[in-house]
Formats: C-alpha cells, sequence, structure tokens
C-alpha cells in the first residue's frame, strides 16, 4: 500500500459509530428480553412453548427485515433503509411496553425484530462500504461492539428496574425509544455509500464522498476498482444472482457462518441467563446480577476483538473461538448436570462469553460483510443473514423444551459437537481476508 495514500481517520470513524448505533438498538432488543421473561413468565402464565416462541419471534421479524432491507438497499440506498430501522424500533419499544395480551406481545416483537434484521444486515454493509481496507475490520467490529454496549447497558437497566413491581419490564421495553431517536437523528448527517452511488450512475456524488474519506491517490484507486468491479453488472439484483457458480464458494461460506454463530448456542447463555442460573438455585436478583456480569465480559473482550481482527486475521479468531467453545461447553454442560455453585457455573459461563466475544461475534459479521462482490452484495448478504436469523429462532425455541426434556445441561453437549463442526469447516473452507480491498476479495474469489 502506498504511503500516499492518507485517510480521514476521524471521518471514517465517526460515520462508522452513528452507524453502528443500529447495532446498539440490535442488542437492546436482544437482551431486553433476558431480564424481562421471569416477569413476563408471570404475566402471561407462558409455558416452555410459548416461552420459545415469545424469545424466538423477534428473529421471525429479522428474516422479514433482512428480506427487506436487501431490496431496500440495492434500489434506494444504504441510508434510506437505517432511517427506517430506526422509526421501527422506536415505534415497537412504545407498543410493546403498552402491551396486554400475550398476542400483541408477540406482533410487537416480530415488528421489533423487522428493524433488527434491516439493522443487523445494513449497519455493517454500510460501513464496511465506506471503510478503506486496512481498517474495514476494525471498523466493522465496531458494530459488534455497539451490539455488546446496547446488551450491557439494558442488562444494567433490566438489573436497577427489577424492584419497581410486576410491571417493571414494561419500562425494560419502552426505553428503548430513547436511543432509536437518537439513531434516526444521527443517521441524517451520513453519507451515502459510495459503492452504492457508483452502480446505481452518481459518479459525482460517489467521488464526494470518498474525497471527505481520503487523499486523492486513495479516491482515485477506489472509483477505479469499483468501476471494474460493476463492469458488466446489471442494476437490478436478483436472489437468482446469489446462486450463480461463480458466486457459489462464497455464498456456501457466508451461509454456514452465519448459520454457525447462532447455532454454537452462545445465544441461549444470553437470552436464558435465569433459567441457566435458576437450574443451580440462584435467586432472582443473582440471576439478573449475572445477566450484568455477561455484559461486561462481553464488551472488554469485544474491544480486545477490535483491536485484533486485523493484526491476528480472521481465520485463526474462528478456529480458536469455534475449538474454545466446544471445550468449554462441555465443562459447562458438567457443572450444571453436577449441580455445582452457582459462582463456579458463572466462571465458565463468563469464560464462554469471552472466547465467543472475541472471535465467533464480531468476526461473523466482518466476513459477511466482506467476502460477497460489488454486484450480489445487498442480496447475498440477505440470505446469509436471513439464515442467521432462522437459526437463531431454532435455537432459542428449542432450548426451554430441550432443557425440560433433557435437563437445563442436556442442550450443551449437543452445542459442544456443533461448535467442532464448526471448527473443522473454518478449517477447511474459510479464507484469510485480512488488508485486502473488497474488490481485490472479488477479484481472488473470480480467480478461485
Amino acid at each position: 500500500m502506498s504511503s500516499s495514500k492518507t485517510f480521514n481517520s476521524r471521518y471514517i470513524i465517526g460515520i462508522s459509530f452513528i452507524s453502528a448505533l443500529g447495532g446498539y438498538l440490535f442488542g437492546f432488543d436482544f437482551a431486553v428480553i433476558s431480564g424481562a421473561l421471569p416477569f413476563l413468565r408471570t404475566q402471561f402464565a407462558l409455558d416452555p412453548v410459548w416461552e420459545g416462541f415469545l424469545t424466538g419471534s423477534l428473529a421471525l421479524g429479522c428474516i422479514v427485515g433482512c428480506l427487506i432491507a436487501g431490496k431496500l438497499a440495492d434500489r434506494y440506498g444504504r441510508k434510506p433503509g437505517l432511517m427506517v430501522a430506526a422509526l421501527i424500533f422506536a415505534v415497537s419499544s412504545i407498543g410493546i411496553a403498552f402491551s396486554q395480551t400475550l398476542t400483541y406481545f408477540i406482533v410487537l416483537r416480530f415488528a421489533a425484530g423487522i428493524g433488527v434484521g434491516m439493522a443487523s444486515m445494513l449497519c455493517p454493509m454500510y460501513i464496511a462500504e465506506v471503510s478503506p481496507a486496512e481498517v474495514r475490520g476494525r471498523n466493522v467490529a465496531i458494530n459488534q461492539l455497539t451490539v455488546v454496549i446496547g446488551i450491557l447497558v439494558t442488562n444494567l437497566v433490566n438489573y436497577f428496574l427489577a424492584d419497581h413491581g410486576h410491571d417493571a419490564w414494561r419500562w425494560m421495553f419502552g426505553l428503548g425509544a430513547v436511543p432509536s431517536a437518537v439513531f434516526l437523528i444521527g443517521v441524517t448527517w451520513l453519507p451515502e455509500s459510495p459503492r452504492w452511488l457508483m452502480k446505481s450512475g452518481q459518479v459525482a456524488k460517489a467521488q464526494q464522498v470518498l474525497n471527505k474519506i481520503g487523499s486523492i491517490d486513495f479516491v482515485d484507486s477506489t472509483m477505479k476498482a469499483i468501476e471494474k468491479s460493476l463492469a458488466g453488472s446489471t442494476a437490478k439484483q436478483s436472489y437468482k444472482m446469489v446462486f450463480d457458480k461463480a458466486v457459489r464458494p462464497a455464498v456456501v461460506v457466508g451461509i454456514t457462518l452465519a448459520v454457525f454463530q447462532q447455532f454454537c448456542g452462545i445465544n441461549v447463555v444470553f437470552n436464558y441467563t435465569s433459567t441457566i442460573f435458576e437450574s443451580v438455585g440462584a435467586n432472582l436478583n443473582r440471576q439478573l446480577f449475572e445477566t450484568v456480569s455477561i455484559g461486561i465480559v462481553n464488551l472488554v473482550f469485544t474491544l480486545l476483538a477490535m483491536w485484533q481482527v486485523d493484526k491476528l486475521g480472521r481465520r485463526p479468531l474462528m478456529l480458536a473461538g469455534s475449538l474454545g467453545l466446544s471445550v468449554l461447553y462441555i465443562v459447562l454442560a458438567v457443572a450444571l448436570q453436577n449441580h455445582f455453585p452457582a459462582g463456579l457455573v458463572s466462571i465458565f459461563v463468563l469464560l464462554a462469553i469471552s472466547t465467543y466475544a472475541m472471535s465467533l461475534a464480531p468476526v461473523t459479521w466482518v466476513l459477511i460483510s466482506e467476502i460477497f462482490p460489488n454486484k450480489i452484495r445487498g442480496v447475498a448478504s440477505s440470505v446469509a443473514i436471513v439464515s442467521l436469523w432462522g437459526a437463531y429462532f431454532i435455537l432459542v425455541f428449542t432450548f426451554p423444551i430441550l432443557a425440560k426434556k433433557l435437563g437445563t445441561y442436556g442442550p450443551f453437549y449437543l452445542y459442544a459437537g456443533i461448535c467442532f463442526l464448526g471448527f473443522l469447516f473454518v478449517k477447511a473452507r474459510v479464507k484469510e481476508t485480512k488488508g485486502q480491498t473488497l474488490e481485490e476479495l472479488e477479484e481472488n474469489l473470480i480467480r478461485h
């Protein structure tokens, strides 16, 4: 890389953080259920099936959100999609807070999922498209950082609201309207993605955005690379193009990694913290305290991952994470099965969280945002992330049912096996992507 290419780091990080506020809302909606479940079980008299469906209804909305976002992002741009996601977040948060029936709650939780699904796809994609190759991994990981900050802040708020009566869960959900409004205001300041502008023929506008990001040399080389990657592409994308033979290897890797990130089982720990610790005799206060501990450890190790993802690379982190989780789940299952003290169980849970936060959590989103060619990135990303949310629904829907049949420890033996299979897949199929531009990655894909 020529030293004449310099970047406006402050501007790049600024627009990355604003876009990544969508990740904060994703973290909020993801975590709020963990603190609210003990109240919702009483409020709606939930059995294991309805508990699983109520928790997983967010994921069903996410699937719809991804499909909407893919089309919206390719037709109208990344920025309008982010604004729609922010509006959905705000309206659904207030609506859920006033829910009187289980049906009404689930419908609005599904609506919130549409916003989460849109943000989960558009935020990493947008950041990847405005970031120079040298810092793309770190910048996309900012999205994961805001997700875990959202989880931590939400867990803290839940912990302090828990003593405010049986309607505390309404405040837990309703407060989501505040960060939603901040996100909406922030998005109005963002520039459109230069890659989308080039694809839609707005070359002058793309050049203006790139001028704010880097030096003349950077602008020139980036515009030439984008033009080359878009040559011969049609303006209209379709899902059929995603399964074209030339891009199929990248799509298979993207979908498998997305599904693996969920089936690795860690989101059971995030969503059912209270269930896991209740099984070893912890009271409600201890259960909610554990959600806060999980949030803190998650944040610390996500920061470590951001620091290392462009140094160590994507592949080594994925390999270490999948194998590490496999071992830790077996230890955790044994601890739960033999009713180890809550403090000891907490250590194994936090080790699993730290391993995930350093590896599968941020790196999967980084890889999904960068392995697909420019001309199909929108629809290909949506296919991968739809797969991710489908896997998330299956995971959180089945856990209460499996836990009742096998004991709370039982599913963790299954997740250990899945993590080992994931390790073998990464070893065989995932190539390193650090330090390469999106266009260089595309050329390598075509070549292979």
